[in-house]
């Protein structure tokens, strides 16, 4: 708790919601602004101005935010203002949480348009305002859902989705006109798939040969894209009669009868987008996540297009030659020890995917590699990394670093409990205390119902309005249970993470350290997961392997690294060369070893 003769201070906060707004910095300047004139009448020292630009309010999951909670948590702080109310937050459960944990430091949760004050009656009055808010929030939106879904039944275009390539809209923006040159880009696709019978992958090598551009500007085609063009019905040409079992009857009378035309699909699922903090290679990171739920096929809507101009039956000849077509699974019938998680991309951060070729002149011999599905998807604009990494000789290098580690048990727990608590630590609050704080939540919430129920039995309130009040407290209710929820799986992720730590610890226990070395890859794979095990590659051919263990391990080069390779290669010179024993450091093996990365 700050003492009383400690200076008042603030931290002023600024947030909008938007990337236009984010980009254009009038808002967040106008909020800064306002609040720098308000903290200066009673003589606030500004701490610090934190801005949350393009973030939304639904969740407390913000960086400008979260530096908000830690300044507060160093004590010292005695207000933080925010132009309005729902600039911290657009959810009432959540302000409340915020209040609640600024206060235990000293520290007030101040808006411009407060409308009450410290009393009961005040933070009654707020919170009305708040679930007024809340409550107009979710009228406009579903007053824009309903209005968007008016206009895709009156055959319109909504205009803020992505065009379909080949397409672009008309002047009026609710409707689509065919950009011929584009469109040559899509029949071509389908006659390659429809009329020549080439494959996914085919076209794909063809429209690169072709130099011919993604839809988003890139070199290299996906076979998903590919797969989508032809699955999608905006270029499918539809007769008059199949339209007319589509849409309303207002909608098939401002079409020709003679004409044909594509179906543009509006409400094929529904999107949910939120963000989560996670702890990344540089520290916290914040994700988005999209969540997207397929609708019932009776709650499309359809909207008729002008035809593309191609062939129903390259239509239908592209459908029926992919239907069946699957990408093959690249695991080489192997256990791939570094596969699911373990091995990263250092330089575009993706996992590594798994890659399997055979030489017909060694007797269809197979080798076996990791490499960055990125850059060979998109392409050298997208990743640097372009190497292709041998399966073998990489996996036994790994384990020689590691195995090193797993055969001192007592420094391995003690890593383990440092991560356990790190981990531990990464939560912001005390989990036990915010459980026991939202199910007080929920406790006041279920007492507020029966009393609002009491109340319409005595006639004290009307039905109409205890249903009002109803609603409202289920909405608090709900999002205190995803909270508790929440914090339940956290509980329950560190649980897992002592439980790994014990079965690892017993397991080494009862295994000599030279069985170690004649692990099964299924065994290896595991201790990997039980360790949180994290290879990372770098571009000048050296590894670092992260863990639950004190130093990270770092695997360097001599010369050129025995298990890395610009191509996969089959031919017979392409046999893997065996690499020198671990803690060797012969540059005639070009082999690599194990250090100590610090």
């Amino acid at each position: 708790m700050p003492s009383t003769d400690s200076p008042k201070r603030a931290i002023l906060y600024a947030r909008v919601s938007t990337d236009e707004q984010a980009r254009s910095g009038y808002s967040l300047a106008q909020q800064l602004e306002a609040l720098r004139e308000y903290a200066a009448r009673p003589g606030y020292e500004i701490l610090e101005e934190v801005q949350d630009p393009g973030q939304s309010g639904a969740s407390l999951e913000r960086p400008g935010m979260d530096r908000v909670r830690d300044l507060v948590a160093a004590g010292g702080v005695s207000v933080v203002l925010a132009q309005d109310r729902d600039r911290f937050v657009r959810e009432p459960a959540y302000h409340y949480l915020l209040r609640r944990e600024f206060e235990e430091y000293g520290t007030r949760l101040r808006a411009l348009n407060d409308r009450g004050d410290d009393t009961p009656e005040g933070e009654l009055t707020d919170g009305i305002l708040d679930q007024l808010a809340k409550f107009e929030r979710a009228k406009t939106a579903e007053r824009t859902r309903r209005g968007k879904l008016k206009k895709a039944r009156e055959g319109k275009i909504i205009a803020g989705t992505s065009v379909n390539y080949g397409f672009r809209l008309n002047i009026a923006r609710d409707g689509y006109e065919v950009d011929e040159e584009k469109m040559r880009v899509v029949k071509r696709i389908f006659y390659m798939a429809g009329v020549e019978g080439r494959s996914l992958r085919g076209i794909q090598k063809a429209l690169a040969a072709e130099r011919v551009w993604t839809p988003t500007g890139k070199k290299v085609w996906s076979t998903t894209i590919i797969r989508n063009f032809i699955g999608d019905d905006v270029y499918k040409p539809h007769t008059y009669k199949e339209v007319a079992e589509l849409v309303a009857p207002e909608v098939l009378a401002r079409l020709d009868l003679e004409r044909r035309y594509g179906i543009w699909w509006f409400n094929r699922r529904k999107t949910v987008t939120t963000q989560t903090s996670v702890i990344g290679r540089n520290g916290k990171e914040y994700k988005r996540q999209t969540k997207r739920t397929p609708r019932a096929r009776e709650e499309w809507i359809a909207v008729p297009v002008p035809e593309a101009g191609i062939p129903r039956g390259w239509v239908d000849a592209a459908r029926t030659a992919i239907k069946d077509n699957r990408r093959p699974s690249a695991n080489g019938d192997r256990i791939w020890q570094l596969s699911r998680g373990i091995f990263y991309c250092g330089e575009c951060s993706y996992r590594m995917s798994t890659h399997t070729t055979s030489d017909p002149k060694m007797g269809g011999k197979s080798y076996h590699y990791y490499h960055c599905p990125k850059r060979r998807q998109y392409g050298k604009k997208a990743c640097f990394d372009g190497k292709y990494y041998r399966a073998e000789e990489l996996e036994s290098a790994v384990w020689g670093a590691v195995s090193g580690i797993l055969k001192d048990p007592e420094q391995l727990r003690a890593d383990l409990d440092a991560m356990i608590e790190l981990e531990r630590g990464n939560m912001r609050c005390d989990p036990d205390k915010e459980t026991k704080l939202w199910a007080n939540r929920v406790a006041e919430i279920d007492r507020r119902r029966r009393r609002y129920q009491e109340m319409a039995a005595d006639d004290l309130i009307t039905f109409v309005e205890l249903r009002a009040r109803l609603v409202e407290l289920d909405d608090r209710r709900t999002t205190a249970e995803q909270e508790l929820k929440a914090l339940q799986s956290r509980k329950e992720h560190l649980d897992g993470l002592e439980q790994d730590r014990n079965m690892l610890l017993d397991n080494l226990t009862n295994i000599a350290p030279e069985a170690l070395e004649v692990l099964a890859p299924q065994e290896r794979h595991q201790f990997y997961k039980m360790l949180r095990l994290k290879v990372i590659t770098n571009l000048d051919g050296s590894l670092e392997v992260n863990g639950a263990f004190s130093d990270g391990l770092g695997l360097c080069k001599n010369e050129t690294p025995s298990f890395c390779s610009s191509t996969p290669r089959t031919t017979p010179q392409a046999v893997p060369r065996k690499h020198a024993p671990s803690g060797t450091s012969s540059s005639d093996s070009g082999s690599w070893v194990p250090r100590l990365s610090g």
